[in-house]
């Protein structure tokens, strides 16, 4: 294999930042249309089903670090293929019924583009994980082109952020070798989770109808 030459390197690492650049732009459309949701449902409805919502992008370093890991080769190309959650947006609504319902509002636009979703609220992960997750495509306008970039969007109520936190906590304090008994308590604790989203739920519909 020849080596490469510093020309080709410094082309590639500028690539790769503009590469990383437009998913920093996909999310920054794609928060703009969640605040604009946001400050509608507060004028229209009196109430907003949001309660947060956060975001990330992984660094050039994490991103080649996944590379590995998954066996991706460290180019643009594949990276863009194989590698969908570099951009994520976490949304924390109040009730379940919200969750589904802010989807719904984002995914109806036209520009937006549905690529995956995995419903992990109507069929939990094993250990009690809930929430519901999308893959969506945002068009981003550029001075020379326009561009799909994947952003990964992440629903869920306050309660399973809630235990979502504490159990990245002890699986991070535990380096994921976590200890049978806690695991237990976390998946008792996620049914308690969804016990409280459920009762939340009824005394919102008593009140509010």
């Amino acid at each position: 294999m020849s080596a490469i030459v510093p020309e080709e390197q410094s082309a590639f690492l500028r690539d790769l930042r503009l590469f990383h650049l437009n998913y920093k732009f996909g999310l920054d459309e794609i928060l703009t249309k969640i605040n604009i949701l946001r400050e509608e449902m507060t004028f229209r409805d009196g109430a907003n089903p949001i309660e947060h919502v956060s975001s990330r992008i992984k660094s050039i370093d994490s991103l080649r670090l996944k590379a590995e890991r998954i066996g991706c080769p460290f180019e643009l190309d594949a990276i863009g293929e194989q590698i969908r959650d570099i951009a994520g947006v976490r949304i924390v609504c109040s009730f379940i019924s919200d969750v589904y319902r802010v989807l719904e509002m984002l995914t109806s636009q036209p520009d937006v583009t549905v690529c995956e979703v995995e419903d992990y609220i109507a069929a939990p992960k094993p250990n009690g994980y809930r929430s519901l997750h999308a893959i969506v495509e945002i068009p981003i306008f550029l001075s020379d082109t326009t561009r799909a970039v994947p952003i990964e969007v992440q629903l869920r109520t306050v309660a399973m952020d809630f235990w979502a936190s504490v159990e990245h906590k002890i699986y991070y304090k535990y380096a994921k070798d976590v200890p049978g008994d806690l695991v237990d308590e976390l998946s008792a604790a996620a049914r308690v989770a969804h016990e409280l989203d459920t009762r939340m739920a009824e005394l919102h519909r008593i009140v509010h109808g």
